[in-house]
């Protein structure tokens, strides 16, 4: 089932939010945040580029002035229409509610935030959020070193009303196989708290290139064999079917000039997180014009 198969062949962990994110940093060995906030940041035709740089640059200023302990990832897609998803991780919703109130006790903040929002929104066709809650069990060795993620795909399923418990047993199915299989494959799934549909759940992979969606792909057929074939791939169709209304996947690349992050994870990769603009190349010197004959 090409659904299942090459969407949750390598899902593993992160995704975004705009102006507020990660109250605490991640490391390969930190358990991975309850909740995700993302705000998502449709930008016009066009203006998703240099100009968007810019005006996210201002938030990021803005906030590194007051040494606001709260950071975020921001990522721009790759797939599908032209946007800037921004991740938020929280331990859990007291924590929000506390950084929150961090931006209303600090005026200059508050005010440095308002007047970016102002020129962000000049480049804006729509602006969401969405707050999702982390399902364990619906997991599969998640990966937590968010500092090293430089990719992410991330898989949106909508499950229909009353079939939870199928949906959970098509997750079981596609686990086991990888587990057999032994393939590279890893995510997180969380589900939607607030800001669309009940039943909706996302498998979230975050990797260092993309390298690992052409392994993914490669393992495929072993993953099958692992499933019981053809025959195993037509059971999992139908309680896909029967569990699943809709679903698909997007690309998303990290993009460092729009994300506010701590200074261990600069110090990781310096280059990358905050590259020094490249040399303008030196002005030629004006070429001499001939002297004139003397008469």
């Amino acid at each position: 089932m090409k659904i299942i198969s090459p969407v949750l062949l390598g899902l593993s962990l992160a995704v975004a939010g705009s102006t507020l994110t990660a109250a605490q940093d991640a490391s390969t060995t930190s358990p991975l945040p309850k909740i995700l906030q993302f705000t998502i940041e449709y930008t016009k035709p066009y203006k998703g580029g240099a100009a968007h740089d810019k005006t996210e640059s201002a938030f990021i200023a803005a906030e590194e002035k007051a040494k606001f302990p709260v950071y975020y990832i921001a990522m721009n897609s790759q797939s599908g229409k032209a946007r800037a998803l921004f991740m938020t991780r929280y331990d859990s919703f007291a924590e929000w509610e506390k950084d929150n109130k961090l931006v209303d006790s600090n005026p200059t903040l508050g005010a440095g935030l308002e007047h970016a929002g102002l020129a962000d929104g000049e480049l804006l066709d729509e602006v969401d959020s969405v707050v999702y809650t982390y399902d364990e069990d619906l997991s599969y060795h998640p990966h937590s070193d968010l500092d090293k993620h430089r990719v992410y795909q991330i898989a949106i399923f909508h499950v229909r009303p009353g079939k939870q418990k199928e949906w959970r047993e098509v997750v079981k199915m596609v686990k086991d196989a990888h587990e057999k299989a032994g393939t590279s494959a890893h995510w997180g799934m969380y589900e939607i708290a607030f800001g669309a549909p009940d039943g909706t759940f996302i498998a979230l992979t975050g990797d260092p290139s993309m390298s690992a969606i052409d392994m993914g792909y490669s393992e495929d057929k072993k993953w099958i064999a692992a499933l019981g074939g053809e025959e195993g791939l037509r059971k999992l169709d139908e309680k896909f079917g029967d569990a699943v209304e809709s679903s698909h996947s997007e690309l998303f690349t990290v993009n460092p000039k729009q994300s506010y992050v701590s200074e261990d994870w600069i110090k990781t990769d310096p280059g990358f997180w905050r590259p020094k603009p490249a040399a303008m190349p030196a002005a030629k010197p004006a070429a001499m014009a001939p002297k004139k004959p003397t008469p």
